[in-house]
């Protein structure tokens, strides 16, 4: 494990803890995670897990404008998606993982296109979705960590897979206090 991964491993588990009780100060941990991270796949040859990082750089800038707005505004309300909602994100989803592994196949020399292209396009949608604060998403984060797990201990990144495997028990407690806090439409402090 390099230092670089390990730091960035540790920023990860801090920032979703943070998000799980859905503290707007989880933000500046992932800036500083999604930065370090794009290295360490970029080391590994997971282009998209590298390139992903770049995305989630920008999403968490959104996301922490759009809840520090929401909180300013009296809370950041947690909400379920509309059943035609979780439908078209689902499709869109699946065109884009195909599209995108696709091209990650044929025109890189990535180690896993295919699996690697599924835990981005499913990171993709989760972190869109939490940013909007839905409900949803902490069951893409759940697939992501159990795909992620076993791609990242082949690759070498065993603190990586490790965080993962940390993750997967944050993201189901996110779900458990997400879904208690749109039940009870409970916001965020």
């Amino acid at each position: 494990m390099s230092p670089i991964e390990g730091l960035a491993a540790a920023l990860v588990l801090v920032n979703v803890a943070l998000v799980a009780l859905r503290s707007v100060w989880n933000y500046p941990f992932a800036l500083v995670a999604v930065t370090l991270y794009a290295f360490v796949f970029f080391e590994a040859k997971l282009y998209s897990d590298m390139l992903l990082q770049g995305f989630f750089f920008a999403l968490n800038l959104y996301g922490w404008a759009a809840w520090t707005r929401a909180r300013d505004e009296g809370g950041v309300p947690v909400r379920w998606m509309t059943g035609r909602a979780r439908r078209g994100w689902a499709l869109a989803t699946i065109a884009a993982w195909a599209g995108w592994s696709f091209a990650m196949d044929r025109y890189t020399d990535a180690v896993a296109p295919w699996i690697d292209g599924a835990i981005a396009m499913l990171s993709i949608t989760a972190q869109w979705l939490l940013a909007r604060r839905r409900v949803e998403s902490w069951f893409l984060w759940i697939l992501v960590d159990l795909i992620a797990v076993p791609l990242f201990a082949a690759r070498g990144l065993y603190a990586t897979s490790a965080v993962y495997v940390v993750l997967l028990g944050l993201s189901i407690d996110g779900l458990i206090q997400w879904r208690r806090a749109a039940a009870t439409g409970r916001v965020a402090l």
